[in-house]
């Protein structure tokens, strides 16, 4: 019997053993912690002036999918004009999320 480690539309990992899925703890790839204690605002661009799309509560993580320069912004990871983007429309400032990094850690957006 082989087993192999999927990922299901929610991004986290799943154990697939004869077509049978058994969730696991595990945290997906490419998966970030904004800074504690901040709640994080979402932009529909790469700048503080672009739309609110969403605020994100204390305590998540992001997945990057890909970054962009943009407006510089100051914050508790840092200064840096790093934008990530995490979803279609959505950005969060570089300088909000732990990626460990003073730079760019995925491919660069299109």
């Amino acid at each position: 019997m082989t087993t192999e480690e999927i990922l299901d539309g929610t991004g986290a990992a799943e154990s697939m053993a004869e077509g049978v899925a058994a969730p696991q703890a595990a945290v997906a790839l490419g998966s970030y912690a904004i800074a504690s204690g901040y709640q994080v605002n979402v932009r529909s661009g790469p700048s503080t002036r672009s739309a609110l799309v969403r605020v994100l509560p204390k305590g998540s993580r992001v997945q990057i999918r890909c970054q962009t320069r943009g407006e510089t912004v100051s914050g508790p990871c840092g200064t840096t004009d790093i934008w990530d983007n995490i979803g279609p429309g959505q950005y969060v400032s570089d300088s909000y999320v732990k990626t460990g990094s003073g730079g760019f850690v995925a491919g660069r957006c299109s």
